[in-house]
């Protein structure tokens, strides 16, 4: 029998993502409860899939049948989310990144888990991707040591992020709007968006340079984006990305400078499911060696993880999740206030 999936949240990423990526691995996996923070959109969803529905996570938590969570709400809410699990007494959590959103919630969420021996697991789909899997097998087996690090994302409007910035001047009682010149404004910007957007590759960064050092420089990009510049085990880290209306289609890319060569990783839009990431590698001579892609993606791989978990064929790395979740704060922290002290000098 599958094991019974509660979902917490309804937004546009659990339709176009999280359900389809569950419907390829129905056989391990059944949504039988999906609930929402009071939109209406769960009950769309779950009637479409014969499952049941409800806001909040009170009934969501208390139905039987839910035996892994997947925790698809608001960065803010997934610390306290993921302890109420624990103490629901399921058999697994897949937390969407981040894990938390500050170092301290990151820490007792991870505890809870460990303590109770729950599965968790943090969707970093990037970091799960196969095409990530071929790219670090050629740096250990050309014993590369690895310089610098690009990561380049450019994608369309999301009012995901568009709220996640928003946010902090409706706070402030006025209307929506993005003051860059702003010192609290700019700083709040890049934290923001570097704990919600640069989590996809932060763990990834983490892997190849896991000691964050300090940071060079950072700023919003308008409308909305930001450029983070940082040192982390002596290797030069740039994390550029901007959301615009028009132009050319989405990229996200992650280029690795060795001694040896650069990778390139191309990694595909999201909410897209045709397969990984491409990985090229070029030689300083100029000659490109392009991989195939595989069938599979990061999505699917998520779950195909967390189901090794729960039959116990793999062992749940508490510590890698804690330490992924405190870097990217550290990064996101010193980032969010370099750019408001660059603002005030």
């Amino acid at each position: 029998m599958p094991w019974g999936v509660g979902v917490i949240g309804a937004g546009p990423g659990v339709s176009a993502l999280h359900l389809p990526t569950l419907a390829r691995v129905r056989d391990r996996f059944e949504v039988v409860h999906v609930s929402d923070a009071g939109s209406g959109r769960a009950r769309q969803l779950a009637e479409s899939l014969g499952a049941s529905h409800s806001h909040g996570v009170v009934d969501l938590l208390a139905d039987p049948r839910v035996e892994v969570v997947a925790i698809c709400s608001p960065p803010e809410e997934h610390a306290a989310q993921i302890r109420a699990a624990v103490e629901a007494g399921v058999r697994a959590i897949l937390c969407e990144k981040p894990l938390a959103t500050t170092a301290e919630d990151a820490e007792a969420s991870v505890r809870a888990c460990r303590e109770a021996g729950v599965g968790l697991l943090v969707g970093t789909n990037h970091l799960f991707d196969p095409a990530w899997g071929r790219a670090t097998h050629h740096l250990i087996a050309r014993r590369a040591r690895v310089q610098t690090v690009s990561i380049t994302v450019a994608l369309p409007p999301n009012g995901r992020y568009h709220a996640l910035v928003t946010e902090f001047e409706q706070a402030r009682g006025s209307h929506p709007r993005l003051d860059h010149d702003d010192p609290e404004v700019a700083g709040a910007i890049v934290r923001r968006l570097m704990i919600g957007l640069g989590i996809h590759d932060l763990p990834i960064v983490r892997d190849l340079a896991p000691d964050f050092d300090r940071i060079l420089y950072a700023r919003p990009v308008a409308p909305i984006g930001y450029a983070v510049g940082f040192v982390s085990s002596g290797v030069l880290v740039q994390m550029n990305a901007v959301m615009l209306g028009g132009g050319a289609d989405a990229l996200w890319r992650i280029a690795v400078g060795t001694d040896a060569d650069e990778l390139e990783v191309e990694f595909r839009p999201a909410f897209t499911h045709d397969g990984s990431a491409l990985v090229r590698v070029r030689s300083p001579g100029g000659r490109t060696v392009e991989y195939p892609r595989e069938p599979s993606d990061g999505y699917v791989a998520e779950w195909e993880a967390l189901s090794a978990l729960i039959d116990g064929v793999q062992a749940v790395e508490y510590d890698a999740l804690l330490e992924d979740a405190v870097y990217a704060v550290a990064v996101a922290d010193a980032a969010g206030a370099a750019a408001r002290e660059g603002m005030l000098s």
